[in-house]
């Protein structure tokens, strides 16, 4: 069909686990990686911290499956935990191999220490770990035959084998009445620049999209982490897991020219604390560990001391790090406090808690393999089961490794399995028309933000959950309204995609009817044991 692209593996999303899984099956399998912006935007970008790894003598696997399980709060599991963590050594060393230019102490890596953490495990490269990870991954992507990268290319929808023609939908009944998996052959995929959707065939498509951080209005994440994997999957038919545990970082810039600036977790490890604008330190009345207790104790604790003194902010106080070690050790973080009036050599500086990373996602094992043929999620689109309630610092550009690497070669074999893709329809814009104003978006953008920081947030309650359903009722269907009625452009894709995934969290939230790792609940504000499970969202099967 004219227009259609055809591809071997289709990788949605060029952050560390899309080009690590591409750069993985590229030797034995044609890679289309397609990314909605320029190939370096993505969370991978904005990881400052590192990624964590059992590099010292003075370390174990032990130790960091332990600090994994404790952070989880009952709700990792512990194979996966075990199997992620034991494959760390071998992700730090296949990134150096691929160009990554970590920070070295003597022969080998330096390592620091994060919340959380009980040694030092947190190979960087000082304070750009994520940006010089991408680097190093896009590089070796672009000298590739194998590998075709489409910048400014949007995934609108996956190409669902019960979608395509009656007869595939009569193939997946099955024989005895026996249904057999739907699978996934591509997507159909929005050129930004041409404003054309066109199919894109392949016999393994991967979800790298990464998470969700748009879905609040305070957030560390870039304008691209709209939810669109988790959306797509869902309307796919994919079970979710585990979506109302949201991470808030607890020291993003309170500036206003300082959009989503992350002050990495690493800082703390390496001695600063945080203060109330009056001075006094609060963390230590907190927890045993104070200012390196997890992320989502941290977070709680400044809402708390804001809401408490009504303040718009704390402070952290970078000055007991020492101003030699403090400029070594995180050069980006001083030059743009500098660039904006502050130094943290000689002043505290202001933070806030902002939405930072997605623990939950789609269903997925360490495999990659989710409940749909052919479809694959790594990174933090994906629930593994390794982060449980709470996602330990610097595990994220681990699990993304560890499971790209995993990931790649079920994708091989599945290739390898030949089928050939059913045919595909064009999209079909008959009807439509170019929308008269924007205002309708901007609005509905805004409202689905502000009410999910509003309600939906760091502490949330019973009703305030409830507001937040019945005003995303309203918004989810305004929002369908305008997607049968108009045109479609990037704009309107990921505000579908950013309605639906901040409804799906509310419903995982409304379910856990407790107070657990990152989701707590002022109505119930303990843990229960009965609740000790994931929170599992599945689809209706509906007719066609």
């Amino acid at each position: 069909m004219k227009g259609t692209h055809d591809t071997d593996v289709l990788v949605l999303g060029s952050g560390i686990g899309g080009l690590f899984l591409a750069l993985s099956v590229a030797e034995r399998a044609r890679v289309t990686i397609v990314t909605k912006k320029q190939d370096h935007d993505s969370n991978t970008n904005h990881a400052q911290g590192g990624i964590a790894a059992v590099l010292s003598g003075t370390d174990s696997f032990a130790s960091h499956v332990k600090d994994t399980l404790v952070a989880g709060a009952g709700l990792c599991h512990p194979d996966v935990v075990r199997d992620v963590v034991r494959g760390g050594p071998d992700a730090v060393r296949e990134l150096a191999a691929l160009g990554a230019r970590f920070t070295r102490e003597g022969k080998g890596f330096e390592l620091g220490r994060e919340g959380g953490h009980s040694a030092r495990r947190i190979v960087h490269a000082k304070d750009q770990t994520g940006r010089e990870i991408e680097r190093a991954l896009l590089a070796a992507a672009a000298t590739h035959a194998n590998v075709t990268l489409l910048e400014n290319h949007l995934a609108v929808d996956l190409l669902l084998e019960s979608h395509l023609a009656p007869q595939a939908r009569r193939a997946l009944r099955g024989s005895g009445g026996v249904r057999r998996r739907d699978a996934v052959w591509g997507a159909y995929v929005l050129d930004r620049e041409r404003g054309r959707i066109h199919p894109f065939r392949a016999r393994a498509t991967v979800l790298a999209t990464g998470g969700s951080g748009k879905v609040y209005l305070y957030t560390s994440n870039p304008d691209i982490a709209t939810g669109d994997g988790v959306a797509m999957a869902w309307r796919a038919g994919a079970p979710v897991a585990n979506l109302e545990f949201v991470q808030f970082h607890p020291t993003c810039l309170y500036h206003p020219r300082a959009k989503s600036f992350l002050v990495s977790e690493a800082v703390r490890g390496e001695g600063a604390v945080l203060r109330t604008i009056d001075g006094t330190r609060f963390m230590t009345k907190v927890h045993p560990r104070a200012d390196l207790a997890p992320r989502d104790v941290v977070a709680r604790a400044i809402d708390a001391e804001m809401k408490r003194r009504g303040d718009d902010h704390v402070l952290l106080d970078c000055r007991p790090i020492g101003a030699a070690r403090l400029v070594r050790h995180f050069p980006n973080i001083v030059a743009r406090c500098r660039e904006l009036g502050m130094d943290p050599v000689k002043e505290p500086i202001p933070v806030v808690p902002a939405a930072h990373y997605q623990c939950g996602g789609v269903r997925a094992d360490l495999d990659g393999r989710t409940a749909l043929d052919r479809l694959f999620a790594v990174g933090e689109v994906a629930c593994t089961g390794l982060h449980g309630a709470n996602r330990l610092a610097s595990n994220t550009l681990l699990e993304a490794v560890v499971g790209a690497r995993r990931a790649a070669e079920r994708c091989v074999r599945t290739v390898e399995r030949g089928g050939r893709p059913p045919a595909v329809r064009a999209w079909d814009a008959r009807g439509t028309r170019k929308p008269r104003e924007g205002v309708g978006k901007t609005h509905n953008w805004d409202a689905v933000r502000r009410l999910m920081w509003n309600y939906v947030g760091i502490v949330r309650t019973d009703e305030r959950l409830e507001k937040a359903h019945r005003a995303l009722e309203l918004i989810r269907a305004e929002v369908e309204t305008d997607w049968e009625r108009h045109v479609l452009d990037a704009d309107l894709v990921e505000l579908r995609n950013l309605a639906l995934v901040a409804e799906l969290v509310v419903r995982s939230a409304t379910l856990r009817r407790e107070s657990r790792g990152l989701h707590f609940n002022l109505d119930h504000p303990r843990p229960v044991a009965a609740q000790r499970h994931d929170t599992v969202l599945r689809k209706r099967a509906t007719a066609r």
